[in-house]
This record gives C-alpha cells, structure tokens and sequence, in this order.
C-alpha cells in the first residue's frame, strides 16, 4: 500500500510567520504533527510519503504514486484543501480526510472518498483493516476520548526538519475548562488526557537523535491542564536536559491561573520553556463572565501576566474583541492593556463562532448566525460570523485600528521594553552557530536593509544589550517576529487616532 501524506497550506496569518520565515531562512513555522503521528501508526510494510504544501509544492506524479492520499486539515487550511482534493478528483486518485476541518465541514468535501471523524487512535485499525481488503467505509467516526498510552513517536524521517523554524510534541489533549467560543472540549474533551513521561522523553530524544537543537513547541491547548502531573513530566524533562551541551528550549500554551502556582513556573522554566501563550481575552470582566472565563478572574490579569513574566517566562497574549458586553471603548482599553503589560506578541481576533461550540449554539438559537468561518480570527471578512451587538462595521474598523496600533513600529518596540521591565530571565543566552547566522540574518534585514525602521532595531538592540543582556536572544526573536506582524498588519498610510480611521479602511 502506498500512502500519500498531504498537508495543505497555510495562509498567511499571525501564526504562520512566513514574514519572519524569510529572515531565518526557513520554509514552515512548525512541522505537520498530526500527518506524521498518523504515518507512525500505519503498518510498517506500507510505503509512505509527506508533501507539506508550506514547504514545496504537490506535482501530478505525487498524486499518482499514491494508491490513496491522505489529507490532514484545519479550519485555516480550507482552501488550499480544496484546491488538492480537485486536484485528486482530475487524477482520480482517492482521498482520506481527517482532522479539524473534515469534523467542523464535512459537508463541504461531499465529493471525498473517506471522511475519519474523530481522534485516529480510536479508529485507524479499522480504516488500515478496510483499506487493506479493499472495503473502505465512507465514513468513520470515532466514538471516544482514547488513552493517549500506545501514541507512537511521530515519523519524523518524513521531512526534513531543516525546512521548519520549530519543532513540535504533544503532552495531553483536553482542557478542564469550558470557555464559551473554545471548540477545544468539543474535540478533545474536558479531562486532560496524557501521555506517559517515557513517550514524551522518547519523542524528545527522536528529534534530538536526528540532530535537532532548536526550539520545541508543545502544542497542548492547555499544558497545565492537569498540574501535578505536568510536574512530573517537568522533573523528568529535566533530568534528561542535563548533560547536554545544547538544551531544547520549549513553548507552549497555558491557562492564567499558571500564575497561581510558583512551584510550577520554576519547574518549566527549569525545564526550558521561555515562553507560554496565554488566553487573556479582554480587560473588561463582564467580558469574560461572558464569555465563561473564570480562572481569568480570580485575580487581576495585569498581575499575572506580571507573576509569570518575573519567572522567566515570556507571555504571549490572546485577545478577542466582538463580545456582546464590549464597551464602546473596547479597542483603546485593549491597546492599553497589551502596552502597558508588555505583551510583546499579541494576537488579537475576532469573535468566531465554531460549530459545536456553546457559543455557535446560543447564537444559531439567537437567530444571529451569518455564515461560515474562515478559520482565521484576525481575517475581518471571515470570522466574524454573527450578527453583533455593536455596530459590524465599527467592530471591524475598531479591530483593524487596534492592529495597525500595536504593529505600528513604535509601539511594538515601545511594548519590548515595557516587556524587559518586569521580565526576569532565570538562564543566560548562550550563542550557538544557528543563532549566530539569525543574528546576522536579522541584522541584516532589520538593522540595513529596513532602512526606513532600522532606528527602533538599533534601539531596542542597544538598551537590550547594555541593560538586558539576559534576554537578549528573546529580543533578537521579537524584532523578527515584529517584522512579520508589521508586514502583516500595519499601514504607515492610517491615521494612529481611531476617529480619524475613515469608514471601511482596510489593511
């Protein structure tokens, strides 16, 4: 059997850094996780291949080796999923979808020949045993939340980890909590399911085995979602750094009342974690009564983002505006919060509702349901997909403006030091060759090449090595990363005062 892994294309969106990319000399933010922990589980014997479409393009003869192609998807991947499914049906190749985007829209691939709905470990015995008789199913849907126990590493010797900025593992799937718009439970359910210590080390040790020294991003909706168990994994994680000449240094993604718990930041940035992305949403509490965010209210947000930041742990924000309960004053209350707490790397989106979400349900009740998701909550024409308290048409032009302020050149290198004032790192910044040729790359681009905002490079560089050494390797990554965000989001054309932002203004 011959197996086609595809991974269609990302667009260009917050995260998909292909801005940024163009300095560090890579072709992906992060590597097809699922695409390659679904190749681990297929028998042995069967041929397998992997196109990541943010890497190099498909050809006809890819299409055609394969006796099916296999298609692992977001929401953000829509179209370019579509583009290759057209392709397969041309060639008559026969397509498998699964993940995130067949759960949410299975009817808009109609024409595929297999839907897997679901979780992979519950049901890709079943799909390997029809395919190999010939038999497959239409559609499979798994039925539970499975152990995590018997996930095997990911085949990493299906790309070359070269190509990608960063790497990924994942710990657990699931999140305690139940955030109105969050489709997180509705997929990976509300109890934390984890993998053992001894799967998340040898997974560590496979990308460190075939010669990865870089940064690792645990992709877990909520790391800390059980907490005394990710301390273990955390003591276990830093045992096995020990002794080594280059340590990973880990992201991931956590819930506020991180802040609540001194044991276990000290333990994750003992691990080598540097940064954490946190669901702050909005300064206004009624907002995240609303919303169902309640571990954000059992202390002052400032505070935490605070706390967290003190321990040597980077945070990086998520803000959503097009709340029922947002004031008129909204974007400005977001742009101070974000500045005045440093948060470097914010991403702030729109309201999307999600199909089976607790918010997509009270909406399509409501009768306030317009369309479909883009899946990209910074997209003004695609994700806003209800009809809105506010104004529509000051809630987009309201956002756009919040995004051309906090990308505005001044105000991100302005948000960096507020970011240095009350960040403590706990490790020193070592250089290796890769971050030497960054640092070149970034110098070059940044600090010549940008000839018309290469001041604020310098300045930040400046203060940054005479006051804030420590961090140094974290402001050289924010300034890159500041050039794909102000590409992305800012116009030197648009006033800086939302009431002079003329009606319609688009980016």
């Amino acid at each position: 059997m011959k197996i086609l892994l595809v991974y269609p294309e990302v667009s260009e969106t917050f995260w998909s850094f292909k801005h940024a990319l163009r300095v560090v000399r890579r072709k992906a933010a992060f590597p097809p996780l699922g695409a390659l922990t679904v190749a681990a589980m297929l028998p042995h014997s069967w041929e397998k291949r992997l196109v990541d479409l943010n890497v190099r393009a498909i050809e006809d003869q890819d299409l055609l080796w394969a006796d099916y192609v296999f298609i692992s998807a977001m929401i953000a991947q829509k179209n370019s999923t579509r583009q290759v499914v057209d392709r397969c049906r041309a060639l008559g190749a026969r397509v498998v979808g699964g993940g995130p985007l067949f759960r949410v829209y299975p009817d808009d691939f109609a024409d595929i020949d297999h839907m897997v709905i679901g979780e992979a470990e519950s049901i890709i015995s079943e799909v390997i045993k029809d395919l190999e008789t010939g038999r497959p199913k239409r559609f499979y849907r798994a039925s539970d939340f499975p152990s995590l126990g018997d996930v095997p590493v990911p085949l990493w010797d299906l790309i070359n980890l070269n190509d990608y900025a960063s790497m990924s593992i994942q710990y657990s799937r699931g999140c305690p909590f139940n955030c109105e718009f969050c489709d997180v439970i509705v997929m990976n359910g509300r109890v934390p399911r984890l993998k053992r210590d001894e799967q998340v080390l040898a997974e560590l040790q496979a990308l460190y085995s075939r010669g990865w020294r870089g940064t690792v991003f645990i992709v877990d909706d909520n790391f800390i979602g059980n907490k005394e168990k990710v301390k273990g994994v955390l003591r276990s994680i830093i045992a096995w750094q020990k002794g080594k000449l280059r340590r990973f240094n880990f992201l991931t993604e956590a819930s506020v009342n991180l802040a609540e718990d001194s044991e276990l930041m000290n333990l994750m940035v003992q691990a080598g974690f540097h940064k954490v992305f946190l669901g702050l949403e909005t300064p206004i509490e009624e907002g995240l009564r609303e919303c169902g965010k309640g571990q954000n209210l059992r202390r002052n947000l400032s505070e935490s983002v605070a706390t967290i930041q003190k321990h040597g742990l980077a945070v990086m924000g998520g803000f959503i505006i097009g709340f029922d309960s947002d004031p008129p004053d909204i974007f400005q209350r977001q742009v101070n919060f974000i500045q005045k707490n440093g948060i470097v790397t914010a991403m702030v989106g729109l309201l999307t509702a999600v199909p089976g979400t607790r918010l997509y349900a009270r909406l399509e009740s409501e009768g306030r349901m317009l369309f479909k998701s883009s899946g990209d909550n910074t997209d003004a024409s695609g994700c806003l997909n209800f009809i809105t308290r506010m104004d529509r048409e000051k809630v987009i032009e309201g956002y756009r403006w919040v995004m051309n302020s906090v990308y505005s050149p001044e105000m991100y290198y302005n948000r960096i030091l507020a970011f240095l004032r009350t960040y403590r790192p706990r490790t020193r910044f070592h250089f290796e060759n890769n971050d030497l040729l960054t640092l070149v790359r970034a110098l070059w681009y940044l600090g010549i090449v940008d000839h018309k905002f290469r001041n604020y490079y310098w300045k930040i560089m400046r203060k940054t090595i005479s006051n804030y050494n420590g961090a140094f390797g974290e402001v050289v990554a924010m300034a890159i990363q500041g050039y794909h965000f102000r590409k992305l989001f800012w116009s030197p054309k648009l006033p800086m005062k939302l009431e002079e932002w003329p009606s319609g203004v688009t980016l």
